[in-house]
């Protein structure tokens, strides 16, 4: 296994462990959407691909604006000190969703392709 791919499988690994982490946080401490509209809220973050319509380099500035574990993170934060339960939920799904990609070895977006990523190409060979 070359570098690139071991490293590859490294970020999906922690992907797995931060949507775990971020679901699981979800499910034992603030559940408090209906389990459909949880569903729809942790697959929100992927609107960002409308960002495409506008070409490559702004879809990317979208997607990867979106799918950065820091915003769930920081927002689920947010939400706990401030006493905001529905702010808490939305960035524990968020983050859950951002590990979910990147399990699923979706990386950031590369400004030349939807399909150019930083852990390598996704889609056909």
């Amino acid at each position: 296994m070359d570098d690139v791919t071991q490293d590859k499988r490294w970020q999906q690994i922690e992907g797995a462990l931060a949507c775990i982490a971020g679901i699981g946080f979800y499910l034992a401490v603030i559940a408090i959407f209906p389990w459909w509209a949880a569903i729809v809220l942790f697959f929100a973050p992927d609107l960002s691909f409308l960002g495409y319509l506008f070409g490559p380099r702004i879809g990317a500035v979208c997607y990867n604006t979106v799918h950065i574990y820091g915003f769930g993170a920081v927002l689920a934060l947010a939400g706990y000190v401030m006493g905001w339960p529905v702010v808490f939920a939305l960035g524990l799904l968020w983050a859950a969703h951002c590990g979910f990609d990147r399990m699923l070895g979706y990386g950031l977006k590369r400004s030349t392709a939807f399909t150019s990523t930083h852990m390598g190409e996704i889609g056909k060979k």
